[in-house]
């Protein structure tokens, strides 16, 4: 007989799990322990459960990974407050994809769970809050779809990529161990200050920003980028 999620097996803890609750523990437990510390072992012994019971809600550690990101995502939606009808578009993205970034920040292991294009729940819901933003520019209706999935893949893309080496797990050093943000800044420096310069001359003369830049500065630098191109599209003005 096939099994339906949501109901515990005869003699299991009916109403003691939730698919919410193992994945608000998965979550606490990837922030501490990174991805290939979350097991279902060690989350059973946290919910005080079985690992049989958890695979009554979800099928692998891979889709409770990608709840979990999923969650992580819910959060920042939460967190990032609608704006008023007749607001800027821009502004409205710029708080959307801030709030987005520090959750991610905030539970970096997650940054690489967030694909495109968008199929859980909060990841659609993130893309559709993206393109009703993007419809309020007044830019044709058959544009909509490009800007708003470019704009919804820096968001996530650039934060993966800034975020993700400081997740528990990630990245290692060369000799395997586990390193810090810190360290692992240093090094990828130290490898750009060995190039030659005629070859690199921008990277051989950036060691020191890349030792020492702020992720959320870089971040936003590229989304008003993104967002000026917007709003002189949506908004061209006339040269003086």
């Amino acid at each position: 007989m096939q099994r339906t999620r949501g109901r515990a097996p005869t003699g299991g803890r009916a109403g003691a799990l939730s698919r919410e609750v193992i994945v608000g523990a998965a979550v606490a437990l990837l922030d501490e322990r990174g991805e290939r510390g979350l097991t279902f072992r060690l989350l059973a012994k946290q919910l005080n459960t079985g690992p049989g019971a958890l695979y009554w809600h979800v099928t692998n550690k891979d889709e409770l990974v990608a709840l979990a990101a999923d969650q992580v995502l819910g959060d920042a939606l939460a967190a990032a407050p609608r704006p008023e009808e007749g607001a800027a578009a821009g502004s409205g993205l710029r708080v959307l994809a801030t709030a987005v970034f520090d959750a991610l920040d905030r539970h970096p292991w997650a940054a690489s769970h967030v694909n495109a294009p968008a199929t859980r729940e909060n990841a659609l819901r993130l893309l559709d809050r993206i393109g009703t933003l993007v419809a309020r520019t007044g830019l044709p209706a058959e544009r909509h779809f490009a800007i708003s999935t470019a704009i919804s893949y820096y968001i996530t893309g650039v934060s993966a990529q800034i975020v993700a080496p400081r997740a528990p797990d990630a990245p290692r050093a060369p000799d395997g161990a586990a390193t810090s943000r810190d360290a692992y800044l240093a090094h990828t420096a130290e490898r750009w200050g060995e190039l030659d310069p005629v070859d690199y001359p921008f990277l051989t003369r950036t060691t020191t920003d890349l030792r020492h830049h702020d992720d959320r500065d870089q971040f936003t630098t590229g989304l008003d980028l993104l967002l000026e191109g917007l709003n002189a599209t949506a908004d061209p003005r006339p040269p003086t």
